[in-house]
């Protein structure tokens, strides 16, 4: 089925509503895949590709191809790293007889490229980001013209200054979870827990958040944050985090206000990433019938953060073996679980907990950590 050319009312009804998408999106790979749809609307292809630089590898890649998953190539090869490398547009009837066309790419998908368009962007400083790359014209003139060479032209103008932003933002979202990934770690190391018990952690509280119906960026959040969920241990003397014996009344206390020290350590963010983690800094040890601390909140007054994040400790605390204590057969630990549902946790989560014990169980295992046992 062959399309009609678009009016120009058509044209600027796609670059208004994409536009008006991609400036208030702030997920890179949702900008992404707003780029390919216009890019491809507007010039009547049969699909359409970002490409972007990753300078570490030396390699373009993309994550939007329609049709395909994730390729990559050498910098600098194929018909979008000649763009980029040139910085200037090509386009090509004959994909074929062109030697500068990747036929690799075609050879592992089965699809056939014959008529190619391909515009490189630029970020607000003019530097080359990137490449648009359409396939494939879809009208009876079955190869791309001038016209459409200044239509993805203008989209990747527009497209690629917003891309920018949005690829700072990423790089924003990243640092921070590198931050709270390695403060996670440093805070378990202080109490000598294992190096994996906080990644468990967060993969544990990762799949109880979907089970319970969390939307996939939320679940991520929550992923991300609760490795931080003892890092108010920071501040708790050694003689006291570590002592091998039982601990005083007063020592208790101590080691209670890890909690109010870590919600304190991250509570003045903006960022959304650390206000979570001082939610589950601060509530990870709060229950359900308001016996917890350091608050003493009960039922739904603990946030879901902090009440996800109350089962995947203790569920790790319990299965994974240390100096201390044997790790506790499955069977006792579904046992204190049935007992505390209502008490110390959260019913809903519990439910979910036995929901997905299978995958909670293959995480143990896979990350189990050498010379620590699990049964």
């Amino acid at each position: 089925m062959y399309k009609e050319e678009l009016t120009s009312d058509q044209l600027l009804t796609i670059i208004f509503d994409y536009m008006a998408k991609i400036v208030s999106e702030t997920e890179l790979k949702k900008v992404l895949v707003l780029m390919a749809n216009m890019g491809r609307e507007m010039i009547l292809s049969d699909r359409c590709t970002v490409w972007l630089i990753d300078e570490v590898r030396g390699e373009l890649y993309t994550t939007v191809a329609h049709g395909v998953d994730e390729i990559r190539i050498p910098y600098g090869t194929g018909l979008a790293g000649t763009a980029i490398a040139t910085g200037e547009s090509i386009i090509i009837k004959d994909a074929y007889n062109d030697p500068r066309h990747n036929r690799d790419n075609d050879l592992r998908t089965g699809y056939h490229t014959k008529s190619i368009i391909t515009v490189p962007f630029r970020n607000n400083d003019g530097e080359i980001i990137g490449a648009y790359q359409a396939v494939n014209k879809m009208t009876k003139v079955d190869y791309f013209t001038e016209r459409d060479l200044e239509l993805l032209t203008l989209a990747a103008s527009y497209a690629g200054k917003s891309l920018e932003s949005v690829m700072l933002h990423q790089e924003i979202v990243d640092t921070q979870r590198e931050i709270i990934a390695t403060m996670g770690e440093i805070g378990e190391i202080r109490s000598k827990e294992t190096g994996n018990h906080v990644k468990r952690v967060a993969e544990y509280s990762y799949v109880l958040a979907l089970g319970l119906g969390m939307d996939e960026a939320e679940a991520q959040v929550l992923r991300t944050v609760s490795p931080m969920h003892d890092i108010g241990k920071v501040a708790i003397p050694d003689a006291v985090l570590n002592k091998p014996g039982k601990l005083t009344d007063e020592e208790y206390d101590i080691i209670k206000s890890h909690t109010k020290i870590g919600y304190q350590l991250l509570k003045g963010s903006k960022r959304k990433l650390l206000s979570a983690a001082a939610i589950v800094a601060g509530q990870h040890h709060e229950k359900w019938d308001g016996g917890g601390y350091p608050n003493g909140l009960s039922g739904e007054d603990i946030h879901i953060y902090g009440r996800i994040t109350a089962v995947a400790d203790v569920f790790d605390a319990l299965s994974a073996e240390r100096v201390y204590k044997p790790a506790w057969p499955l069977e006792k630990i579904e046992a204190l679980f049935r007992e505390e549902r209502g008490r110390h946790f959260d019913p809903d989560v519990v439910d979910v907990f036995f929901r997905e014990l299978p995958k909670l169980v293959e995480i143990r295992d896979r990350l189990t950590d050498v010379g620590e046992a699990s049964h």
